[in-house]
């Protein structure tokens, strides 16, 4: 039996083998894959375009998402470096920084995240919505600051958390925020090989995901030029621009030694235009388009990642559709999802959804039936047929109401020693009043 999670000795794939001494020795299993491609339907019909998308949001429960495939180097790592404390960093509802605790929580390490927040000096305004629940839950420290750089700001706080965890004994491991290294890298170069065993270039012409700190993005188009691939692949921003993330890639290409062969201009089209009012922050026009996305599709997205970047994607679809020019080189579409379930719970999206799917059945019931007979019978025992939704009732006890009232509903007081049973729940209100429709409305409430 394999117990996750456990160290593998990590075997590059066949198409990066020449880049075999940059890759890292360990892999954790953390991750479940691989993730399955569906059809995925748009609020609206775009003509001309099919549209997939590869759920990499159902990597795992609270481990979900992309950031777990970068784990499984990065975190292998850390244990190989004998670390018993992970420090990194993020915005308040990063979904990378919940992923890391929890992950790390399973291996027995402790987290610390720093948190860009507003209001740093009031510790009470993180609330306890989304990712931050899973924080408290889980036992993390998190530590509140301002919202600054990652290299001016950030990176220098981090170290100088590590020092001081140093001092009190501790192994401290530093993780870059959103696990974008050239050890996270791996985790989508990996991806490319799952997705070339899925048979995407095979048909899918273009491979859409969202990018926010570009190592996702960035190991989909390492993996993709390394094997040969025609797919195109597009990044769509949340933040920063692309001039900034193809930097960060070229980074890595560079890292890799393949900087005398390619650059991320030529091996990623960043999109930018879709990041709205900035990173977490939202317009209505994007809230509504994301409860109009997940009510079409069932797939829900996030408001600071996912949500834009299936936003983007739609719109640029819709304009190519229509005037024939746009970014993509085929029809068909793959989106990579890359997680954030629990970066909806974070509230801002409730005011979007109001009451506007709920229905009181009781009114809806009210034209339905004619009221012929109220009977009080014994029941032993639960078991009955719904009598609401047939119209009578064909329990043996009472066979002779069935006869003489068929194709009319029959009601029925269940005077049982077990109270009103739940599975009579047709027409009952949160007292347990049975309100019922008539020529001659009848009214009862059930014994406590």
């Amino acid at each position: 039996m394999n117990i996750h999670p456990r160290v593998l000795e990590y075997e590059v794939p066949e198409f990066a083998s020449r880049l075999k001494d940059k890759a890292p020795p360990t892999k954790l299993v953390l991750a479940m894959v691989p993730t399955p491609i569906q059809r995925f339907r748009m609020p609206e019909e775009i003509d001309g375009f099919e549209i997939f998308v590869k759920r990499d949001d159902m990597t795992g429960s609270t481990l979900s998402g992309n950031k777990i495939r970068k784990l499984e180097f990065i975190l292998a790592d850390a244990l190989e470096k004998k670390a018993d404390t992970i420090v990194t960093c993020g915005g308040i509802q990063s979904n990378f920084c919940r992923i890391t605790a929890l992950a790390a929580k399973e291996l027995n390490m402790q987290t610390h995240v720093l948190l860009r927040s507003p209001t740093p000096s009031d510790k009470r305004s993180v609330g306890n919505q989304g990712n931050v629940f899973l924080h408290k839950l889980n036992g993390t420290t998190m530590h509140l600051v301002k919202k600054q750089a990652y290299l001016t700001g950030l990176l220098p706080k981090m170290e100088i958390l590590s020092d001081q965890l140093s001092s009190q004994g501790l192994s401290p491991y530093l993780i870059a925020i959103g696990g974008s290294d050239t050890v996270g890298l791996w985790g989508y170069i990996e991806c490319w090989k799952e997705m070339l065993e899925q048979n995407v270039p095979g048909f899918i012409t273009d491979v859409v995901v969202t990018i926010g700190s570009g190592g996702t993005a960035a190991g989909l188009a390492i993996g993709n030029y390394l094997s040969g691939s025609k797919v195109k692949m597009h990044a769509i921003s949340v933040c920063d621009n692309a001039q900034i993330f193809h930097e960060h890639v070229n980074e890595m290409i560079e890292f890799l030694g393949l900087s005398n062969e390619t650059k991320s201009e030529d091996i990623l089209n960043i999109i930018d235009g879709y990041k709205g009012r900035g990173y977490a922050l939202n317009t209505k026009e994007e809230l509504d388009f994301i409860k109009a996305a997940s009510g079409t599709s069932g797939v829900p997205t996030d408001p600071v990642y996912t949500g834009k970047a299936v936003r983007g994607m739609f719109v640029e679809l819709q304009n190519q559709s229509r005037t024939g020019q746009g970014h993509f080189s085929g029809n068909k579409i793959l989106f990579v999802h890359t997680g954030g379930i629990f970066g909806l719970y974070d509230g801002q999206i409730e005011p979007i959804l109001g009451d506007s799917t709920v229905r009181d059945l009781t009114n809806g019931a009210k034209k339905a039936f004619r009221v012929v007979a109220v009977a009080e019978i014994e029941v032993a025992r639960p078991g009955m047929p719904d009598l609401f939704e047939r119209g009578l009732c064909t329990s043996s006890r009472i066979a002779e109401y069935t006869n003489l009232f068929k194709g009319e509903l029959i009601v029925v007081w269940f005077n049982a020693s077990n109270n009103l049973p739940s599975w009579t729940y047709g027409l009952r209100d949160s007292r347990r009043k049975l309100l019922l429709p008539a020529s001659s409305t009848v009214a009862y409430t059930a014994k406590p």
